[in-house]
């Protein structure tokens, strides 16, 4: 899962709640569907979305959007209405795993990832087309149409310029910071670190007390449900904005680890309590 495919469903809902239920509703299909031979009727969908408190309504309103952004597509299964992921959004979402639940962090050895790219002013929409897809890889900008990242996300970087149709704009090099100014207040110049230290505080500030509740005593199913898929659709954006800098250049004490740990703990427990729960619905769904 990734935030590739949440930037597709940002305009479900004009603002408020119904501004989440995209990225819930993706959540919910990259965890599930995918192995219920990448279909879940549309019953299943709406009872387990009732479990997070959403209306049915809001959610056939949602699903209904990311069918037409091409997220998802209808199918039929045995007479049964219902969602697949997209072709193209199930190679997002398996790129996205990796990020999200194998979480790699850069050494300074590791050395550096820099896109250039130039486009014409015919082709503006390249242009923009090619920031979002930076941005959403985690890189910073070091200068006007030079952007920078870690030299560990060359092969997904490479993989998703590809996959977008960019190449013709981009040349990619790789190589160390070799000489001239502190790198660690580079970094601060190309990446908004206190941005990035006040998600990681908020993210910890709200499910802290869910890993000691859980902690404490565990979850039933249905609770692991109600709390896992929203903290993974809150958590799984994060590792995009942070793309994995090295510690040395970081701030003294980063949140991120800290929040990468409660994130890795409460994917620990809540994961297959959560899973039992769903699968129990759908299959009683359908």
């Amino acid at each position: 899962m990734t935030a590739e495919v949440e930037s597709s469903s940002s305009a479900v809902g004009a603002g408020g709640r119904d501004s989440r239920l995209g990225p819930l509703i993706i959540t919910l299909f990259g965890l599930y569907a995918r192995g219920e031979h990448n279909w879940l009727s549309v019953a299943s969908v709406i009872r387990l979305m009732a479990d997070l408190g959403v209306e049915g309504q809001a959610v056939r309103s949602a699903v209904s959007r990311l069918k037409r952004r091409g997220v998802l597509r209808g199918e039929r299964h045995e007479g049964a209405a219902g969602y697949a992921v997209a072709d193209g959004t199930l190679e997002v979402l398996a790129e996205g795993d990796i990020r999200i639940f194998e979480r790699h962090r850069a050494e300074a050895g590791d050395g550096w990832l820099v896109v250039v790219f130039s486009v014409p002013e015919s082709e503006r929409d390249k242009r923009h087309a090619l920031r979002a897809a930076l941005t959403r890889l985690g890189f910073g900008t070091a200068a006007p149409g030079v952007w920078v990242a870690p030299g560990i996300l060359a092969d997904e970087t490479r993989r998703t310029l590809q996959r977008l149709g960019l190449t013709p704009y981009v040349d990619i090099f790789t190589g160390d910071h070799f000489a001239f100014g502190d790198l660690s207040a580079k970094v601060r110049e190309w990446w908004d670190l206190d941005e990035l230290t006040a998600l990681y505080a908020d993210f910890l500030a709200r499910y802290r007390p869910l890993g000691e509740h859980v902690a404490a005593g565990g979850l039933a199913p249905q609770e692991a449900f109600g709390s896992y898929l929203p903290m993974l659709t809150e958590w799984r954006r994060l590792p995009y904005r942070d793309p994995g800098l090295p510690l040395s250049l970081l701030p003294a004490g980063w949140n991120g680890e800290s929040a990468g740990a409660l994130f890795e703990e409460l994917d620990r427990t809540l994961r297959e309590p959560a899973h039992a729960h769903a699968q129990a619905v759908i299959h009683q769904a359908d």
